[in-house]
């Protein structure tokens, strides 16, 4: 329902209080993902059972009122109808809580207090406590206190959206996700080779002509080649985006747009050729992997044109970080093209590694100007890193540990176990169709983000991880819901809980819980098949 200022800082949402209390005996374990740092039942007499719904009072911090107002929307928008009561729940920030992702959550005789240590803490608060109700019918139990804070300041998940698009609405419910598990980084992978999915209004041909491809490769990795002869493509407006961006705002999560840059570029070259080494013509890539056409290194006009597009990109984004990709580029052009080899004398280049460098740090200097930072995929360490730049290792963790070591920030992304388009299965024959690999739940929460062989100094140069759902096999959004979820639970346990904390037994425990959660919002998702092999492991 919308809120509306009013002259006390009480809001109305329905709050039904029993008359029995709870015995601490016939309190369940707290079927909470990711896992609090701290939960403690309380012999609190004058708390007694409550029903939490849409239609009673909320009290809000009056120093705070506009921040807590923002979390109050959100968090009664979400709540079922129920009967008035005097019970209620207050919303406080209090600064001096240390983490400002921290926050604390009490049920007691003052009813239900959330403290946040800022705005975002007291968000995760509201949705602790929204797990609780959503898998209780909307009551909680028992007298209880949750002391709680993140252990990464970087808990994401990614989305390729050129393999396959989705709708707003679509990336709206995926953000929900992300949401509901206190992940706070979307990286929206919104170009590659098979399709540009984002409106830049100097370069209309990149969505008009890049954005769509006349036909894609179908079938597992092994068959022969098939097509299925279907146009397929779509973009997002930069009103869409406006609104997407805003979306997760209020949702505490940053969204990371990805521009690739110098490879995975065949659908930006076929709307405009002039920016490769040959003079084509290009289409958009309708089939899979590495191709060997991408920007010339060696034309000043490339440069040209990419700082134009990421001039858009960056007015669209207020997140600290622009992603400008940088893995797998082919030098195979590079090597025949007079107007790189000539770059690679003019800037005194040793080879066609150390051009890539200079295209990164010539990008670099041109985002910093702008008060941002880059990030890219672990290969543009080849050659020199950029000086400001942060990595994203998913070739393992080398790479992240080489730039860690060397003053840079790191988010740690390896396919092993963080690619969700892996089979989650060992037996694949009844799985949809994937990409390969394997890496099963249990995998997921058995990584650790900190790597071996680094200081503690080193250490705190990594800011998180994620997991990425890469699309050439997802023509679905339920089946991208299918392969994120559970996977993406146990990741936001690895980030969030500390190592102590965690137990696998444990989660997949908490993880039946939230069967009721994916059902009641309509999410696919492979947890059918993960709870009937927990029970089965369970009994051993």
């Amino acid at each position: 329902m919308p809120i509306k200022p009013h002259i006390r800082t009480t809001l109305l949402f329905c709050i039904l209080a029993g008359t029995a209390s709870i015995a601490q005996a016939q309190f369940p374990a707290a079927p909470l993902i990711p896992k609090p740092q701290f939960v403690e039942l309380t012999d609190d007499a004058a708390a007694n059972f409550i029903r939490i719904g849409h239609n009673s009072a909320l009290e809000l911090d009056p120093l705070h009122e506009t921040a807590c107002g923002r979390v109050a929307t959100l968090l009664s928008s979400q709540l079922a109808t129920g009967i008035d009561s005097a019970a209620s729940i207050t919303l406080l920030i209090d600064t001096s809580v240390k983490h400002p992702e921290g926050y604390m959550l009490r049920y007691g005789r003052e009813g239900v207090v959330i403290t946040g240590g800022s705005e975002s803490g007291l968000y995760y608060g509201a949705i602790t406590l929204l797990q609780l109700l959503k898998q209780n019918g909307g009551s909680i139990l028992y007298p209880f206190t949750i002391i709680d804070k993140p252990r990464f300041a970087w808990r994401g998940m990614h989305l390729d959206v050129s393999r396959h698009f989705f709708s707003v609405e679509e990336i709206k419910r995926y953000l929900d996700l992300l949401a509901m598990y206190k992940m706070n980084v979307f990286h929206w992978h919104l170009t590659d080779d098979q399709g540009w999915r984002i409106e830049i209004e100097k370069y209309p041909l990149l969505t008009q002509v890049g954005g769509y491809r006349d036909e894609t490769l179908i079938g597992r990795p092994s068959e022969k080649m098939k097509f299925d002869g279907q146009r397929h493509g779509g973009f997002y407006t930069q009103a869409q985006v406006r609104e997407i961006v805003a979306y997760a705002a209020e949702r505490h999560i940053s969204v990371v747009p990805e521009i690739e840059m110098p490879g995975h570029s065949r659908a930006a070259l076929a709307a405009y050729p002039q920016y490769a080494c040959t003079d084509g013509p290009f289409k958009t890539a309708t089939s899979w992997g590495v191709f060997e056409d991408v920007y010339c290194a060696g034309k000043d006009e490339t440069f040209n044109f990419l700082t134009d597009v990421l001039d858009e990109v960056m007015a669209l984004f207020p997140s600290q970080f622009v992603h400008i990709g940088g893995d797998e580029c082919p030098k195979t052009r590079w090597k025949a093209c007079a107007a790189c080899q000539k770059r690679l004398q003019t800037e005194g280049l040793k080879d066609e590694h150390e051009l890539q460098s200079y295209f990164i740090k010539r990008i670099e200097k041109h985002v910093n100007s702008r008060g941002k930072t880059i990030i890219g995929w672990d290969e543009i360490l080849e050659g020199g890193l950029a000086p400001n730049a942060a990595v994203m290792s998913w070739r393992g963790t080398e790479g992240g540990i080489a730039a860690a070591k060397a003053g840079h920030y790191v988010v740690m992304s390896p396919g092993k176990p963080c690619y969700f388009d892996h089979y989650q299965a060992q037996e694949t024959q009844n799985e949809p169709l994937a990409i390969g690999g394997f890496n099963p739940l249990e995998a997921v929460y058995a990584y650790e983000p900190i790597p071996a062989g680094i200081t503690p100094e080193q250490a705190g140069y990594i800011l998180g991880a994620q997991g990425n759902v890469w699309t050439e096999y997802m023509p679905t959004f339920d089946q991208v819901t299918y392969m994120a979820l559970p996977r993406m639970a146990a990741l936001a346990e690895v980030l969030w809980t500390n190592p102590a904390n965690k137990d696998f037994q444990d989660f997949t425990k908490r993880l039946t819980a939230h069967k009721v959660i994916f059902d009641a919002s309509g999410y696919n998702y492979y947890g059918k098949a993960v709870l009937k092999n927990t029970k089965k492991s369970t009994k051993k």
